[in-house]
């Protein structure tokens, strides 16, 4: 009788225990795929904006390369410049 009682209560409670942690371990894996997704969003971004940088400095460099070989003036080159630095 007693050992009826004994596993009555010990089953439920490991049943619990278990369910617990399997729940935990669930929300464990999806927080971290969750944060991979966010990580490459945030890679895509700087991947972009980096893009962006090296394109707006070669535009200066051959506007620069311009103003030396004497195409435009200092004037004409601060114009452009400064057109491409407020896009």
């Amino acid at each position: 009788m007693e050992k009826i009682i004994f596993f009555g209560l010990v089953i439920p409670i490991l049943g619990f225990v278990l369910y617990l942690g399997a729940t935990a371990i669930m929300k464990g894996f999806s927080a971290k795929s969750e944060n991979k997704a966010n990580e490459t969003i945030e890679n895509e971004k700087n991947e972009q904006f980096s893009n962006d940088e090296n394109k707006l400095s070669e535009e200066i460099e051959k506007l620069n390369q311009l103003l030396k070989d004497g195409v435009l003036t200092q004037e004409e080159f601060e114009k452009a410049k400064k057109k491409l630095l407020d896009n």
